[in-house]
């Protein structure tokens, strides 16, 4: 049994997430924590809201709140928005906790006394229309590099580059849209990148095992020559520096965001302290392995900045054993938009549809390689073929046909033969690769295995015919029936990582522990003889409903805005 520490990007505060937000960070870490778990290895799936910055003060300010109001309340949507998407976290924290402000400041601390902060006065964008000072993200322009001409000061989407924000080519205040910006000083603390270099460098070089994505991301920077950076901000929402002289000012959000991390691990073991010790997973903890998920806006913060920050401390935090990387989904090719009307949310998706049809549709078309494009027909497509035909109708039939012709237990008589043994061969084979493809996190090639192995059920009552059979030999139906059925415990156990709420059915319907079941530990042949004769089901309800050619107009009429 392995200790195993997963953590996805924290969701931003302001606002519901979309459809590329889940599957970018939070969905395949769930994924991933639920099958560890059913190997049977410890698992700690860890996530926050990540509350700080000026976004959430404009927002609250929108609506007559106190920041920390505000926060509050949209911490409490997005975690019930994640209960409804069934996310397994251990513990879903907050930035703005007391954990995070005492983590931040002791880290920085520590960077001080080892020599890599330095103090600088500098020359920052001051809005005289706003009457304040402009955080990077709040200054837009075009980017010097690649001329995307909605770039922010601290990034630029488009190219990736970090940014200053007086690099920006025609810059203006992304609150007002007001070009009435002069430069003022104001002390700032900068982390000291240009020290810290070689040992990232070496660091990253020892990823051997990393995607092709993060460290080429990684690499990237490194080639270009790491620079100093900013980590405070003339702000009164965040976590305050506390040093003289500072006073008003806050730790910028992505030196703070990342902490939580830790944070939150010991927000968890604090409500529990007698039997739960953060330090276990991060610090002097070797026998832990550290697992991240983010897309790839978030890979250079992940791999260059914070591992900075760790290694600077001179303390033996825990870093990350590996980073899976994401691209973007998009939506018809496009960006999602809540201003254009365009894309589907999480609570949107939610209203329309179970959870399992996002789930199983997002890790099917996981934007591993390259991006992602989301599209009414492409969901309705696998939904109706893979959910409903593949999965659901079979389960379906085969508990329907058993109930009609023997009674609601599973019935009694004949042997196994080469059609089962032939069946069992063929599963054990794709349940190796799918295992395989889960354990190296590769979900597109895990879910088309998945799909794969419900197509071999199918295959296999198609030719045993047990609708045939049963008029000249009903024993021989039965033991195909009694296959069949434990077929359908196969599938809940396999599918349970994925799509957890309908296995919790099937299992259900099957009289057996609605709980997480540990996988499959036995040769197939064995297997497909788990559940004896006069063991007591029932047939669910139907686990899916066929979206339908109207149904599928109309949710691009209503999503799509202007494409």
């Amino acid at each position: 049994m392995a200790k195993i520490l997963v953590t996805s990007a924290l969701p931003y505060i302001n606002g519901i997430k979309h459809l590329g937000n889940l599957i970018g960070s939070m969905l395949p870490a769930d994924v991933y924590s639920r099958f560890m778990r059913q190997n049977g290895h410890d698992v700690l799936y860890i996530c926050a809201t990540d509350e700080h910055g000026t976004p959430a003060e404009l927002a609250a300010k929108k609506k007559n709140q106190e920041v920390n109001e505000f926060c509050k309340e949209q911490h409490e949507i997005q975690a019930d928005i994640y209960r409804r998407f069934a996310m397994s976290f251990d513990y879903f924290g907050r930035s703005s906790s007391k954990q995070n402000l005492e983590l931040t400041q002791h880290i920085a601390k520590k960077l001080e006394e080892n020599g890599y902060i330095e103090e600088k006065t500098i020359k920052q964008v001051y809005s005289i229309d706003d009457e304040r000072f402009l955080p990077d993200r709040y200054i837009v322009g075009t980017c010097p590099h690649c001329g995307y001409e909605a770039a922010r000061g601290d990034q630029c989407e488009h190219c990736t580059k970090l940014l200053d924000p007086t690099d920006l080519i025609e810059p203006r205040s992304a609150i007002s849209g007001s070009t009435k910006l002069e430069v003022r000083e104001s002390k700032h603390l900068f982390l000291s990148l240009p020290k810290l270099e070689g040992k990232i460098s070496d660091w990253i070089d020892e990823q051997e095992e990393w995607p092709i994505l993060v460290t080429s991301i990684a690499k990237k920077w490194l080639k270009e020559g790491l620079r100093e950076r900013c980590i405070t901000r003339d702000l009164s929402w965040g976590v305050p520096v506390d040093r003289e002289g500072f006073e008003g000012k806050v730790f910028y959000v992505w030196f703070d965001a990342p902490i939580e991390y830790m944070a939150a691990t010991k927000e968890w073991a604090d409500k529990d302290p007698e039997n739960r010790n953060w330090k276990d997973w991060w610090y002097n903890a070797d026998d832990v392995h550290y697992v991240q998920f983010m897309a790839k806006d978030n890979i250079p913060f992940h791999t260059i900045i914070f591992p900075s920050s760790i290694i600077g401390t001179e303390e033996p935090w825990k870093q990350v054993d590996y980073i899976k990387g994401f691209n973007w989904l998009t939506f018809y090719g496009g960006k999602f938009s809540t201003s254009s009307n365009r894309g589907i949310f999480t609570n949107q998706a939610l209203e329309e549809f179970p959870a399992d049809y996002w789930r199983y549709w997002l890790m099917a078309n996981a934007p591993e390689s390259s991006d992602s494009s989301f599209t009414f027909d492409s969901f309705t497509g696998v939904v109706n073929k893979d959910l409903n035909d593949t999965l659901g109708n079979f389960i379906n039939r085969v508990l329907k046909m058993t109930k009609s012709k023997f009674g609601s237990e599973i019935p009694a008589g004949g042997e196994i033969g080469e059609a089962e043994k032939e069946l069992a061969t063929i599963l054990d084979t794709r349940i190796a690769d799918y295992k395989k493809y889960m354990e190296s996190m590769q979900y597109r090639k895990a879910t088309a295995e998945l799909r794969a192995i419900w197509t071999e059920g199918n295959n296999y009552l198609a030719h045993a015919a047990p609708w045939v059979v049963i008029k000249e030999d009903k024993d021989k139906a039965a033991c195909i029936l009694r296959t069949a059925i434990n077929v359908i415990r196969l599938y809940a156990i396999l599918s349970w990582a994925v799509i957890p709420e309908t296995c919790k059915k099937i299992m259900e319907g099957l009289n057996l522990d609605t709980e997480q079941p540990d996988w499959i530990n036995k040769p197939a042949i064995e297997e497909l003889q788990i559940l004896p004769a006069g063991h007591a089901f029932a047939v669910p309800e139907q686990l899916f409903n066929k979206i339908t050619p109207e149904q599928t107009e109309e949710l691009t009429e209503r999503y799509c805005g202007e494409i």
